[in-house]
């Protein structure tokens, strides 16, 4: 199909950027769920290995799932060497994807602001702001005054619950465009050769003699040579599909959006303790998320009062706020392993793979998971970046502890 100019009398979500086939009896490969992360591994498996007899399943529509409902927060500062590694990888791409994709994704470094509100969480975070530093990660210590400086907006007043004593700052993170992102991820997947398959819902996965030989699913069976799975929350359903568990826990997860508003917030802005963070998207609303809610669900909603504290939080932080009206909530799905950090690797069944466990990190990951996810499926080993995040990790103890820097996980 040739290409056209976006924008240009086009329906609100661009199948035209992207052929609509049936899907092929068999597969090179077969992705299972088609966000960011499947994506992400069917462009690299195409521009870095030149697989392209690949087939992405999503059971709804692309990027539905949480790539529809993240608040798209982008950094990489991260306290373990593990993570500040896929991170930051994942950063690199991110500050060379538009031109990779020839696509706008408004990828904006607006920097990000971690607040202190404590003195442990002064010490942690300033701990934190070295070990990134010893992983070439950009990251300073602000005190309140300079928390002001690079935010005008926020209430450094000490006569609050929780008084901000400072803040790590990530100048080089930022914000993108959720729905450019996996727009653009598609339409290099489907110019390549690879298969985009919506409505597909995977309900059974085939196995002989220890190894994957394809799925079944609601438009049929398909035959596949390898499987890969990333369907974030639902992981633990396939998972069962092929006969094993993995430790990983789905909580609902919920954002809001404002009203349009007029520039005022010039970065974004997270705080673990008062548990909310904020940024303003390209148009101009108020971008808001909070921690997940406790009870353990796959359903795409959650309950009001996370809504109700995530918004006196946020009036705490940013007095200016107090007359701006919500525009609408949504929730999305996430998973989360013991260690808040990612499974990413091989599995129990031969030629099948494993990419789960993201928490709320997984946005952010998006181009650097699916560099190292398409060098594990294509050689059926893990790449130096997802060698950490195996499922092994969890019986030899090896695990990449990162509730601190992830809050669950932003």
């Amino acid at each position: 199909m040739s290409p056209r100019t976006p924008g240009a009398d086009l329906p609100e979500h661009p199948d035209w950027l992207w052929r609509t086939p049936e899907p092929k009896p068999s597969y090179d490969v077969v992705i299972v769920g088609g966000g960011g992360h499947g994506l992400a591994t069917a462009h690299y498996l195409a521009k870095n290995h030149g697989i392209t007899n690949v087939a992405v399943l999503e059971k709804g529509w692309l990027a539905g799932g949480n790539m529809a409902r993240n608040t798209t927060i982008i950094r990489s500062n991260y306290l373990w060497d593990e993570s500040a590694g896929i991170y930051e990888h994942a950063l690199k791409l991110w500050e060379g994807l538009e031109d990779d994709l020839d696509y706008p994704i408004l990828f904006s470094q607006r920097g990000v602001l971690n607040l202190a509100h404590s003195l442990q969480d002064v010490r942690d975070s300033v701990r934190r702001v070295e070990a990134n530093r010893l992983n070439g990660v950009d990251a300073e210590w602000l005190d309140p005054q300079q928390v002001k400086e690079a935010c005008p907006i926020v209430n450094i007043s000490q006569d609050v619950r929780y008084p901000v004593m400072g803040a790590t700052y990530q100048p080089r993170a930022g914000i993108a465009k959720h729905d450019h992102v996996a727009w653009g991820l598609a339409r290099a997947a489907d110019a390549a050769g690879i298969d985009l398959i919506q409505n597909c819902e995977v309900t059974g996965i085939d196995i002989q003699n220890g190894r994957v030989t394809g799925v079944r699913t609601s438009l049929g069976p398909i035959a596949a040579g390898k499987v890969a799975l990333c369907a974030a929350g639902h992981t633990s359903v396939l998972t069962a599909m092929a006969g094993f568990d993995v430790p990983v826990q789905s909580h609902p997860l919920q954002a809001l959006v404002s009203e349009l508003l007029e520039p005022v917030h010039p970065t974004v802005v997270m705080s673990n303790a008062v548990h909310v963070y904020v940024s303003q998207a390209h148009k101009g609303e108020l971008v808001m998320g909070a921690g997940i809610d406790a009870y353990n669900s796959y359903t795409q909603r959650g309950a009001f009062h996370i809504i109700e504290r995530q918004m006196a939080a946020a009036l705490e932080l940013f007095p200016v706020f107090a007359r701006a009206h919500v525009l609408r909530t949504w929730g999305g799905i996430v998973d989360v392993s013991p260690d808040a950090s990612p499974i990413v690797g091989l599995t129990p069944v031969d030629q099948l793979y494993l990419n789960c466990g993201w928490g709320t990190g997984g946005f952010k990951a998006t181009p650097g998971v699916g560099w190292a996810f398409a060098h594990t499926i294509a050689h059926d080993r893990p790449h130096p970046l997802n060698a950490p995040f195996t499922l092994e990790r969890f019986t030899t103890g090896a695990l990449v502890d990162e509730h601190g820097a992830a809050a669950v996980a932003h």
